[in-house]
């Protein structure tokens, strides 16, 4: 069985390999800007050996002259080396920013491409952390690795090498500062790194708290639980404070630890480099020079410090990034697909299913069923007895565990994925609808459709009653998630989204649960009059919504546990009768009896 590939799995050549790819167009940026870099150092460096000249040939010898020629030179590789650093802020600016464009680019559809089974692999709040969170972190990293990465080796190697030029007994302080402060910043990094794994998993945590309340503050309101919801927010943040604390702590140590090395370095090299003077076998300028390449060696074992913490936290940012990207949808259009569904017919064969490939027991076990083109098919059930789960198998949503689904008698694995949801409509019981206006709403169902089908479209689920009341009619704005709808209004637009795919076969899945009985009514005579050749499933709590059915299904822990017509069910099924009985006195549903 395939297992869920973890993030800490995927290697950092991997990593790398996967992002390198994603540059794109940008590799020219990406090239020139270290280019630049390697620019602005070489001038740096070229500046303290000068100032040495000015010391010791223009200053000490009174040679004005070689002060001003010298200083001219100074001056001009000062302002090339601020060119090549500000290519070089623009370029890794241009860089950084487009593989972050790139990343959640390829995120994003790999996300649209995701099968029901792999988003159920991942959080939400963890996808949003991963779309970023984690991509800002690797656009930080990629900018200060174009940049530093380069400047820091850059100017730490030609410094040591003109040091040594100048003495190379003295320089000797430095290689030893090098290795001590490389060993020291090695140890650090490795125990920091198990921290920040850990931060960004808490910083999934910390999301999904938040979109948590944000999505249902009217249900915190209803209850009052304002103060829960702040206590749990707070536990989740000081979660990751504590993290970031322990994490920070460690890092803490490397400044002072650099500073000390700094001044013991500067010191040694006073100390040294004077004595050296008095026997002559250093000057002034030199000692100067060698102080200028002192603070210059240390100032990049600082930038290279930072890289590597940069680094660090990215890389767990990387693995979380690649593990999204490199995840494979579980369904996936074959190499031949089918591109005509002949009819609505509905056959499933011998089907077993369950959401998880290591779960002991399926969901739905052995369902035989077959289900005529045009037929009207209720669906009636306590809560997790696989209603849901069985028609989530005829679009597609789900493969099979075992056996097949066939739609227009061919199995729906051989069909081109959007050939099969485009005539398979499904009106979900959680209705979503996006910002935006009514009619482009409507358009996800068919993105040509003209205002008259829209029109028709409504009139079919009702929803014109309140469409053509708001101001603006089809151009009405709606908020996000029809926030600016009851749930009445929602379904019957989603209803209507639905129907304007004009589709073989139409799923409703308890989709008109916020809807009266007398709409609920008015819309299934409309259907039945309007569109008698279309298979219809009704998923639903209430009897009265699917005893007009041709067919009613009675689901019982994952299995079919009778079906037939109303009048049939009322005399061979005890289930579906005590519903009846109870629902028709008015005290209670399928759950209430089921349980």
């Amino acid at each position: 069985m395939r297992q869920k590939r973890s993030y800490e799995d995927i290697s950092t050549g991997e990593c790398l390999k996967t992002l390198g790819s994603l540059v794109g167009e940008f590799r020219l940026p990406s090239f020139l800007t270290p280019l630049c870099m390697i620019a602005e150092v070489i001038m740096e460096m070229m500046i303290p050996l000068l100032m040495a000249t000015i010391i010791d040939d223009g200053v000490n010898a009174g040679n004005m002259n070689v002060i001003l020629r010298t200083g001219g030179m100074m001056l001009v590789l000062a302002l090339f080396g601020l060119a090549a650093g500000i290519g070089g802020g623009v370029f890794g600016a241009k860089a950084s920013a487009g593989l972050a464009m790139n990343l959640r680019s390829k995120m994003f559809r790999s996300i649209q491409d995701y099968s029901f089974k792999n988003i159920d692999r991942f959080s939400t709040s963890g996808l949003i952390t991963r779309l970023t969170t984690d991509v800002t972190n690797i656009q930080n990293a990629y900018q200060i690795l174009l940049r530093m990465a380069m400047r820091a080796p850059m100017s730490l190697l030609i410094a040591m090498t003109m040091a040594m030029v100048i003495s190379f007994r003295l320089s000797l302080i430095y290689l030893i500062a090098v290795i001590f402060l490389a060993v020291f910043l090695f140890a650090i990094i490795r125990k920091v790194s198990v921290y920040f794994r850990q931060v960004f998993e808490k910083y999934d945590d910390l999301n999904s708290s938040v979109q948590e309340n944000v999505s249902a503050i009217r249900v915190v309101k209803a209850y009052v639980r304002e103060e829960y919801e702040k206590d749990k927010f707070d536990k989740a943040v000081g979660n990751l404070y504590r993290l970031f604390v322990k994490a920070e702590s460690l890092m803490v140590t490397n400044m002072p630890v650099m500073q000390a090395t700094v001044y013991t370095c500067i010191l040694l090299i006073s100390w040294f480099g004077a004595n050296a003077i008095l026997q002559d076998e250093l000057t002034t300028g030199e000692l100067m020079s060698l102080l200028a390449y002192c603070m210059s060696i240390l100032m990049s074992l600082m930038m290279l410090s930072m890289i590597f913490v940069m680094l660090t936290m990215s890389l767990a940012s990387a693995q979380r990034v690649v593990e999204v990207i490199k995840e494979k949808s579980d369904i996936t259009d074959p190499e031949d697909p089918v591109m005509q569904i002949k009819d609505g017919s509905v056959e499933f064969c011998g089907v077993d299913f369950g959401y998880n490939d290591t779960a002991e027991e399926y969901v739905l076990k052995d369902i035989d069923l077959s289900v005529r083109s045009g037929e009207v098919i209720g669906i009636i059930g306590g809560t997790g007895s696989g209603k849901s789960s069985l028609v989530s198998l005829i679009p597609r949503l789900y493969d099979v565990s075992e056996g097949s689904v066939k739609v227009g008698g061919v199995d729906v694995r051989q069909y081109s994925l959007k050939t099969l949801r485009d005539q398979v409509s499904m009106v979900l019981q959680k209705n979503n609808l996006f910002s935006g206006t009514v009619i482009e709403n409507l358009r996800w169902g068919n993105e040509d459709a003209g205002i008259e089908e829209c029109r028709w479209a409504c009139a079919l689920s009702g929803a014109d009653e309140f469409v053509e009341k708001m101001q603006g009619g089809y151009e009405a704005h709606i908020d996000q998630g029809g926030a600016n709808l009851s749930g009445g209004q929602r379904q019957r637009l989603c209803i209507a989204r639905a129907l304007i795919k004009k589709p073989k076969i139409i799923i409703f899945d308890d989709s008109t649960s916020a809807v009266d009985t007398a709409t609920d009514a008015k819309i299934r005579k409309a259907l039945n009059e309007n569109l008698p050749d279309m298979t219809v499933f009704i998923i639903a709590q209430r009897i009265n919504s699917v005893m007009n059915a041709d067919r009613i299904i009675v689901m019982d822990d994952g299995v079919i546990s009778d079906i037939g017509t109303h009048e049939e069910l009322l005399a061979s099924s005890e289930i579906y009768r005590d519903v009846y009985e109870s629902q028709t006195n008015g005290n209670g549903d399928f759950d209430g009896i089921a349980s």
